[in-house]
C-alpha cells in the first residue's frame, strides 16, 4: 500500500484521463488506515469489564463513557465535513489520528472516572476529522464503483472493531489498564500511512473542485419534498441499526456472562465473532448494492434483521452465537448503501454528507449506549435485548424512499 502511494507520475497521470479507473492501493491504504483506527478505537468497549470492576462503575457510567466517545465524533463530524467540502484538508486524516493517539495515552494513565470521560472524547475528536475526509478519498479512488468503495473503506474498521476485543482479552485484560499504551504504536503506523495518503489526496484537489462545483445542489431528479423525506427516512434507519447495535457491541459481554456464566476472555470471543460478522457484512454490503441497487440492500438489511433479532432473546448459548452472527452480518450490509444513497441525494456534498451520516450513526450509538445502560440498570440486563429486538422492524420505512435509477457521476 505504501509502495503505490509514492508514485504520483502514474497517480496523476490517471486523474486527466476520460475513463475513471478504481485506484485499489489507495482504498487498500485508507481501509487499512481505518482498520488500525479502529482497533484503537474499539479497545474502549473491549475493556469495559476492565473497568468496571477497576473504578466500581454501574452501567449508566459504563453507558456515558460511551456516549462522551460518540457525542464528540457525531457533534464533529457533520462540521468537518461541511467545512472541508470547500477548504479540502488532505492532511488532517494524519492530525485526526495523532487525536486518537492522544486519547489513547490518556486511557492508558487515565486514574479515575473523569478521567476516562476525557479520554474517550478525545478519541471521539480523532474519529469525527478521519471519517469525513477519510470517506472522501475513497469516493475519489473508486472509479465511480461507490459503493464497493465504500465497503473496502468500512470494512477496515470493521476488521479493527472486531480485531479490539481479541486484543483486550490477550493484553490489555492480563496485563492491565497501562498496557493499553503498547496501542500508540499502531497509530504511529497509521499515521505515516495517511500521510502519505494525504500526498495523493492533495494531488487531486482539483476533482474534488470539480465535482463540487458542477453538482451543488440536491438531486437533480427529484423535487426538495422527496429528498428531505428521503433523508428522514435513512435517519430512522439509522437510528433502528445503529441503536441495536448499540445493545451488541456495548452489553453483549455482559448479557453472555450474566445468562450464561460465560468468562470475561469467552464473553470477548463471541463478540469477536459477532464483530467478525459485521465485516463480513460489510464487504458485501457495497457491492451488491452497486450491482443490484441500495433501496433493495437496505431493505433486506434492516428488516432482513427482524426474525433473527426477535429470536435472540429466547436462545440458548449455540444459537445464541449463531442468530448474532447472523444478525451482524446482515445488519452491516445496511450503512455502505444508506451511505451512498444520501450522497446520490446531496450530490456535490460528500463531506457534510459522510459527516452527518457517520456522526448520526455514532450518535445514535453513544445515546443507544447510554439509555440501554440505565435500562440494564433499573430492569435488568435480559430486559434490554427484549426491547431491542423489535428496532429492525422500523425497516418497513424503506418503502418510502426513492428508486434512484439514474445517479450523477459526481465526486
Amino acid at each position: 500500500m505504501q509502495t503505490s502511494l509514492k508514485e504520483p507520475d502514474k497517480i496523476d497521470s490517471d486523474a486527466s484521463d476520460d475513463t475513471p479507473r478504481t485506484h485499489f492501493k489507495v482504498l487498500g491504504a485508507i481501509s487499512f488506515s481505518h482498520f488500525l483506527n479502529d482497533t484503537m478505537q474499539s479497545l474502549i468497549l473491549a475493556i469495559y469489564p476492565l473497568l468496571k470492576g477497576k473504578f466500581h462503575l454501574n452501567f449508566a457510567q459504563i453507558g456515558l463513557i460511551t456516549l462522551g466517545y460518540q457525542l464528540t465524533a457525531s457533534l464533529l463530524q457533520p462540521v468537518v465535513g461541511l467545512y472541508t467540502d470547500h477548504h479540502p484538508k488532505p492532511y488532517s486524516l494524519a492530525f485526526g489520528m495523532g487525536c486518537t493517539l492522544t486519547g489513547l495515552l490518556a486511557l492508558a494513565v487515565a486514574p479515575n472516572y473523569h478521567a476516562l470521560l476525557l479520554a474517550a472524547a478525545l478519541v471521539g475528536t480523532g474519529s469525527s476529522i478521519f471519517h469525513p475526509e477519510s470517506s472522501r478519498v475513497a469516493r475519489m479512488a473508486s472509479g465511480g464503483r461507490h459503493g464497493m468503495a465504500q465497503s473496502i473503506f468500512q470494512v477496515g474498521g470493521n476488521m479493527g472493531t472486531a480485531l479490539g476485543p481479541l486484543m483486550a482479552a490477550w493484553i490489555v485484560i492480563p496485563q492491565g489498564q497501562g498496557s493499553v499504551a503498547w496501542f500508540s504504536l499502531a497509530a504511529l503506523l497509521a499515521i505515516s500511512v495517511l500521510w502519505k495518503v494525504g500526498g495523493w489526496y492533495k494531488r487531486h484537489i482539483r476533482t474534488i473542485t470539480a465535482g463540487r462545483t458542477s453538482y451543488a445542489g440536491l438531486h437533480p431528479d427529484l423535487p426538495v419534498r422527496k429528498v428531505v423525506m428521503a433523508m428522514l427516512v435513512l435517519m430512522v434507519l439509522i437510528f433502528s441499526k445503529y441503536f441495536y447495535l448499540a445493545s451488541l457491541s456495548s452489553y453483549y459481554i455482559f448479557y453472555l456472562m450474566h445468562r450464561f456464566q460465560l468468562s470475561v476472555q469467552s464473553a470477548q470471543i463471541h463478540l469477536f465473532a459477532f464483530l467478525f460478522a459485521v465485516a463480513l457484512g460489510t464487504v458485501f454490503g457495497g457491492p451488491i448494492g452497486d450491482r443490484i441497487g441500495r433501496k433493495r440492500v437496505i431493505w433486506i438489511s434492516i428488516l432482513g434483521t427482524a426474525p433473527f433479532a426477535l429470536a435472540l432473546p429466547y436462545a440458548n448459548l449455540m444459537w445464541t452465537g449463531i442468530l448474532a452472527f447472523i444478525i451482524g452480518g446482515i445488519l452491516a450490509s445496511a450503512f455502505s448503501a444508506i451511505l451512498v444513497f444520501a450522497q446520490e441525494l446531496i450530490p456535490g456534498k460528500v463531506g457534510a454528507v459522510s459527516g452527518l451520516f457517520f456522526g448520526f450513526a455514532f450518535g445514535m450509538a453513544g445515546i443507544g449506549a447510554a439509555v440501554l445502560g440505565k435500562l440494564a440498570d433499573r430492569h435488568g440486563i435480559e430486559f434490554v435485548y427484549h426491547i431491542c429486538s423489535y428496532l429492525p422492524l422500523l425497516g418497513i420505512l424503506t418503502a418510502f424512499l426513492p428508486d434512484l435509477r439514474r445517479s450523477p457521476a459526481h465526486v
